[in-house]
């Protein structure tokens, strides 16, 4: 897998741009923008896109790797991890917003509000309800992640239940604007970067979200999957809370 590029990354997202010929700049390519930009960031050759391979559709299949550009529902990527990986190595990409601002569209008027900015700062933790549905495959020796955090405009139709139409409305598309960094799981081991250094000896859920500045919600979710791969276990209780602790040695 590359490096963090920045500069591949700007090369991507104008390519993806140009070809959309649309006065504001989205939402007119049969996939979403973020899909389009982060497939020609990992692979400029689009020859090797949209490939046929083992029944499926590899979104990239560079010859020896396969690289699979996810937004979410890793549910859908059941059946292709199990026809993939043991033939090949495989690398799953899922793209984080760092930086996220909210441009409301009215469908009828195609009218855009001002941009606001969310006032969440998205890091790579946010992967790990996603990769619960894919559980049975961490760990396996072909499988790997690429995190890429990257700030966003995300546009949103106006269409939701709620009186103001934004509770439960439908993301439209979302338009990368810069790769900010990116965290990359080539083996097992590398998810040991997800233990804060600070947690020294046994820690609660609780001081694990603190110390790695995410809701006790995300650090419940965390927290089993990085002992189902023997990053930590679980060595008693402290109270009602149980107890984890990192492990030293990873087999």
């Amino acid at each position: 897998m590359k490096c963090l590029d920045k500069e591949a990354f700007e090369q991507a997202k104008l390519k993806v741009l140009l070809k959309q010929h649309d006065p504001h700049g989205f939402g007119t390519l049969q996939e979403k923008t973020v899909h389009a930009v982060m497939k020609l960031y990992y692979e400029p050759n689009d020859d090797y896109h949209e490939v046929p391979i083992e029944g499926f559709i590899a979104d990239i299949y560079t010859g020896e790797r396969i690289i699979e550009i996810q937004n979410g529902n890793f549910n859908r990527l059941r059946p292709k991890l199990a026809a993939f990986l043991p033939l090949y190595p495989v690398t799953v990409v899922l793209p984080i917003p760092h930086n996220k601002w909210v441009i409301w569209m009215d469908e009828e008027s195609g009218e855009l509000s001002k941009k606001n900015k969310s006032p969440v700062t998205g890091n790579a933790y946010l992967a790990f309800p996603e990769l619960y549905k894919i559980k049975q495959y961490l760990g396996h020796p072909n499988l790997s992640f690429a995190f890429p955090l990257v700030d966003m405009d995300e546009y949103r139709l106006l269409n939701g239940w709620s009186k103001n139409r934004k509770r439960g409305s439908s993301r439209y598309d979302r338009m990368p604007l810069a790769l900010f960094d990116e965290v990359l799981i080539e083996r097992v081991e590398d998810f040991m970067q997800f233990v804060p250094y600070e947690l020294e000896g046994a820690f609660t859920v609780k001081e694990f979200a603190q110390a790695a500045g995410i809701h006790r919600d995300l650090a419940s979710v965390t927290l089993p999957l990085l002992m189902h791969m023997g990053i930590v276990v679980r060595t008693g209780k402290r109270g009602r809370e149980y107890l984890y602790e990192a492990v030293d040695d990873i087999k």
